[in-house]
């Protein structure tokens, strides 16, 4: 059930949900444990407060959420006690500028430095990459 401040549902605005349960509805993450670990872990902070799983959130409370390299800093603007859609769920909160300019910027700065060739393949090399190697190597 997706409330909204606002929508007419017969919800009060100063209605509350779990923060572990607000993650996974809005699709920070993948499931509900890993928004839990990742709460407990500290990479979660609400109004700037280190918080538990069990903290209740409302509508109107700035998140942050580090995940990875990335920092989202969110307002929250609905509750869901459910997972939605992609689009869904994007309603349910509001990225601030200064948050979304700095993820493009890191995006843009790993694009080029894979370009770069500076960070490594995501893999190792098979086989034929191998025997290349060795070759290269050894200037046969």
């Amino acid at each position: 059930m997706l409330f909204r401040q606002g929508d007419g549902l017969g919800m009060n605005a100063d209605e509350k949900i779990r923060i572990d349960k607000w993650l996974w509805a809005a699709r920070f993450f993948k499931t509900r444990s890993q928004a839990a670990e990742a709460v407990a872990g500290g990479k979660v902070r609400v109004a700037g407060d280190r918080v538990k799983p069990a903290r209740a959130i409302g509508v109107g409370e700035e998140v942050r959420v580090r995940k990875g390299p990335c920092e989202f800093v969110v307002t929250v603007l609905g509750l869901s006690s459910r997972r939605l859609s992609a689009p869904e769920a994007q309603q349910l909160y509001s990225d601030t500028e200064a948050s979304a300019r700095q993820r493009e910027a890191m995006r843009e700065e790993r694009r080029l430095r894979r370009e770069a060739g500076i960070i490594p393949p995501p893999t190792r090399p098979g086989k034929r990459d191998r025997r290349l190697i060795k070759k290269f190597i050894r200037k046969d």
